[in-house]
């Protein structure tokens, strides 16, 4: 009864759907009395009695769906918590929509660590809550900080970052896990720390406490560590040596100027987690990177258990490639090599798609990158192919704080179109998760086209400024080339005319000393 009452406020918005509805049944007895009345009927009475009816029933028919469509618009705007922060600003139909297809969106399984894990976390939850982020739990070697020395905290720095991507409400999420403690018992210890190491009390295990963990923080989809152990992460190199800290392996092998042979992992038995086998052999999507490939991708699938499920599963395997190398781990390394690492430790079929950047980045970035030892990927893709990997060539770099990075939307959109390829595959075009992420996926390019689309001033068009489509895509990246090369004329022009002017110099000074030469010889004559 409360709830019906509800319909009848100022706000509801839904009395003038009641009323229509109440007009559409009057117009459809109307009709229906004339009818029972009449004796004859004439053609111009039949056919306003059609008429009648017709109205009547429309009315019907729409007053019934735009009051269920309003009920549950009051419905979303008194339990959604961002109705509830923001009503001017928040598109309430999108909202009814988001709700539907999270729930139902595939079951995605994200393998790594670092910043590559994090980006493809935050940029998939847009697509579903089904995800599951299984991340490297390795810093041995690395000086831990006051904090976790005084709290004896496993490294949790990946699981922390990863939990503040797949929050809810990002900043303040950021702001609590990374809060640190400036006075009392408490000073220089961080809120992360504190939170990790209780629940590691009360919890049976260290994967239990990251269950626990995920539980209460308002996020989406949920966090394992890849082991309850923490495992030391070592590498063999080319020349024989054995580096057993992580945080050392680039350095020496840019020291010693070798290769990496392998990476390995002690104790070699670490088995996986709890939860971690469950949720590769339940996915419909599993993915590998992007990130650093010997300390935070390949590691993962060393852990017992881990890659032989990733082979099993019926999910689409997909390796997110990285855009540069890395030093001292990937130096000169091409897109072949990457992916035949992975193969090189794990075996075949555990990668079927590759998706890679298309390497449109301005070249100031790279030439930034090319000076601390990095280059872009070498996109060798018939190499590639012939391991066995299907390709898929996307525009994935942006460019955040100076730095070249994976755009998140961009990668989580590649993936969820592959999912919805693959659905289709299957003739699952009925199937709702199709359907829906199907919906999802036009939604979020009309919205980013809005979005990304620049606000131009009303001027009067004139021939001379229009631009081509190409000119608008890479206009800043010709005037920065353009620009890049007038210094070089510039600096080419000064470094002539300063050549010239010793040439100058140079002659002068020749001919003064001939003409000396030449004096003193007239004097000797005399």
């Amino acid at each position: 009864m409360k709830g019906f009452i509800e319909w009848f406020k100022p706000n509801a918005r839904i009395k003038r759907w009641v009323a229509l509805i109440l007009v559409g049944i009057i117009l459809a007895c109307y009709g229906l009395a004339k009818i029972i009345v009449m004796e004859e009927l004439t053609p111009i009475e039949l056919l306003g009695i059609v008429v009648s009816f017709v109205l009547g029933f429309a009315c019907i028919v729409t007053g019934i769906v735009f009051m269920q469509k309003r009920t549950m618009e009051m419905l979303i705007e008194a339990t959604d918590t961002r109705v509830k922060k923001n009503k001017n600003n928040v598109n309430i139909n999108s909202l009814i929509f988001n709700k539907k297809i999270y729930s139902e969106g595939p079951k995605i399984v994200v393998i790594g660590g670092g910043s590559g894990l994090e980006m493809v976390a935050k940029g998939l939850k847009k697509y579903t809550d089904n995800i599951t982020a299984i991340v490297t739990v390795s810093e041995y070697g690395k000086v831990p900080t006051s904090s976790r020395q005084k709290l004896k905290v496993m490294p949790v720095d990946d699981i922390k970052n990863t939990i503040i991507s797949l929050s809810k409400d990002e900043e303040i999420a950021e702001k609590l896990m990374n809060y640190e403690f400036e006075s009392g018992d408490l000073k220089n210890i961080k809120f992360s720390d504190i939170c990790f190491s209780a629940m590691q009390n009360i919890s049976e295990n260290f994967a239990q406490s990251i269950k626990n963990t995920n539980e209460i923080f308002n996020m989406v989809g949920k966090i394992l560590p890849v082991t309850n152990d923490e495992m030391k992460i070592c590498a063999e190199l080319d020349n024989g040596m054995i580096i057993e800290e992580k945080d050392k392996i680039p350095e020496v092998v840019f020291d010693k100027i070798t290769k990496i042979n392998r990476v390995f992992i002690k104790p070699t038995n670490c088995r996986a987690a709890e939860g971690v086998i469950e949720a590769i052999k339940e996915a419909d999507c599993v993915i590998i990177g992007p990130g650093s490939l010997y300390t935070n991708v390949i590691p993962n699938l060393l852990v017992g258990g881990v890659y032989r499920a990733i082979k099993e599963s019926k999910a689409i395997k997909v390796y997110i490639s990285n855009i540069m190398t890395e030093p001292g781990q990937t130096d000169d390394y091409s897109l072949s090599e990457h992916i035949k690492a992975i193969i090189d430790h794990t075996g075949k079929d555990i990668i079927d798609y590759c998706i890679y950047d298309t390497g449109e980045i301005t070249p100031e970035y790279i030439k930034k990158y090319n000076m601390q030892g990095s280059e872009l990927v070498e996109l060798d893709i018939q190499k590639s192919k012939n391991l066995g990997v299907k390709l898929l060539q996307r525009d994935l770099a942006c460019v955040e704080n100076g730095y070249i990075r994976h755009n998140s939307d961009l990668v989580a959109r590649a993936i969820t179109e592959l999912v919805c390829d693959d659905l289709k595959y299957r003739d699952k075009q009925m199937d709702p998760q199709y359907m829906l992420l199907k919906s999802k996926l036009e939604y979020e390019k009309q919205f980013n086209k809005i979005k990304n689309k620049p606000k131009r001033k009303k001027v009067k068009k004139s021939s001379k400024q229009r631009k081509s489509k190409f000119l608008d895509r890479y206009g800043n990246r010709i005037e920065s080339i353009r620009n890049t090369e007038n210094v070089k004329r510039k600096n080419r022009e000064q470094l002539r005319m300063e050549q010239q002017k010793r040439n100058d110099e140079q002659a002068e000074f020749i001919e003064n000393v001939l003409e000396k030469i030449q004096k003193d010889k007239d004097k000797n004559n005399k």
